[in-house]
């Protein structure tokens, strides 16, 4: 049986996690916390695709240019902005949810408005690394019942 992909997309700055407004976003890295899904992803029998970029472009080409079966996406500032991400997740019709680990609607009055949360099943924010965890988990379920579907 093959084994359902699950595409993660940390946007930019993320790549400075744990040195970047740690109380904010906490004191682990990127490298720990992708280690961390991929650990649970295999206990879950999941493959799991980690990928960073401070690039809207690049972000935008992964989302529409990968095989996977599900995504999970922490859009970071491109959250507020980006109309290019929110469309390439419309196109591909992928399930997807968007994280984030402060909670954007207790920040700047500008972050409380995302562009993508519209279009994706869930967003999980405000729970530091474990909005991904939570995530992940998610998206298992979430799959599990469409291969049910299909059977």
């Amino acid at each position: 049986m093959k084994k359902n992909r699950i595409l993660v997309i940390h946007g930019p700055n993320l790549h400075l996690l744990g040195r970047r407004e740690v109380k904010v976003y906490g004191n682990f890295t990127l490298k720990e916390l992708n280690n961390e899904l991929k650990a649970r992803a295999s206990t879950l029998k999941v493959e799991l695709e980690c990928f960073q970029s401070n690039s809207e472009g690049e972000i935008v080409n992964r989302i529409t240019n990968s095989d996977y079966d599900f995504l999970i996406i922490n859009p970071a500032g491109y959250t507020h902005t980006s109309v290019a991400i929110r469309d390439a997740i419309l196109a591909t019709g992928i399930p997807t949810i968007e994280v984030h680990i402060s909670n954007i609607y207790k920040r700047e009055d500008f972050r409380r408005r995302s562009l993508i949360s519209d279009v994706v099943q869930g967003v999980i924010t405000g729970l530091g690394k474990y909005s991904y965890h939570l995530a992940l988990e998610a998206a298992v379920y979430f799959l599990s019942g469409r291969k049910k579907k299909k059977n």
